[in-house]
């Protein structure tokens, strides 16, 4: 592994400003409606703002057209933007199992994903994703490609147990891995934010897979098992 030293002050990525992001949805955000709605309803509840953006939702469904996934494994649900975009742009034969412990969020999942017409690619498991996660592994279960949004504090364990479930080169997602630009803040006071770095570090010196960082939203790093 290279080890990076500090960044080139003249090299910089940009962040999105508002009007970077109005231009940004309006010439490269092509958004189905049935998404679109979901999205909309999401808005409106109290935990809005988990959802993930609708730049990142096109580019799992970007993904799911590259990589051509059979067997994608979600952990936490919320209201279904994920899965359904994922679920819309895989292969006809491919599926999402998808885990949430919530049954009001997920109740307005399975009706978005009805209204898409994709409700038989998407299998929801209510309950402890970490159980779940431990079952599927007893049953030799193996998944293409991998999405992790759920809590933070379990990270490091959906990610070893996703490992697991991973085929070799399969791939891995990750959401809210800059935490809203805290991870930077020194010190690090925000006890969250605190342990998405330490979870960074950890699969950054992590010889088993290859990293990327996607600056979209709250920052999606993606994770391939090496063969």
């Amino acid at each position: 592994m290279i080890k990076q030293e500090a960044p080139l002050s003249a090299i910089k990525d940009i962040g999105f400003s508002q009007a970077l992001q109005d231009y940004s949805h309006r010439l490269f955000l092509k958004e189905a409606p049935v998404l679109y709605e979901l999205r909309q309803h999401t808005k409106k509840m109290p935990e809005g703002h988990m959802q993930i953006t609708p730049l990142q939702g096109q580019f799992l469904g970007f993904l799911m057209q590259i990589l051509g996934p059979k067997k994608v494994l979600e952990i936490g649900t919320y209201t279904g933007y994920s899965s359904l975009v994922m679920a819309l742009s895989l292969p006809k034969d491919g599926t999402v199992l998808t885990c949430d412990r919530n049954p009001e969020w997920t109740k307005i999942a399975k009706k978005y994903w009805a209204l898409a017409g994709v409700e038989t690619k998407i299998k929801l498991i209510l309950g402890q994703a970490l159980e779940t996660q431990a079952s599927l592994i007893k049953q030799g279960q193996t998944f293409d490609f991998i999405l992790i949004d759920a809590d933070k504090k379990n990270y490091r364990a959906y990610y070893e147990n996703s490992l697991q479930l991973l085929k070799k080169g399969g791939v891995i997602a990750i959401d809210n891995v800059l935490w809203g630009g805290n991870i930077v803040q020194q010190p690090l006071q925000d006890l969250t934010a605190q342990l998405i770095d330490t979870f960074n570090q950890n699969v950054y010196c992590d010889e088993r897979v290859e990293i990327c960082l996607i600056p979209l939203g709250d920052g999606l790093s993606l994770i391939r098992k090496k063969d």
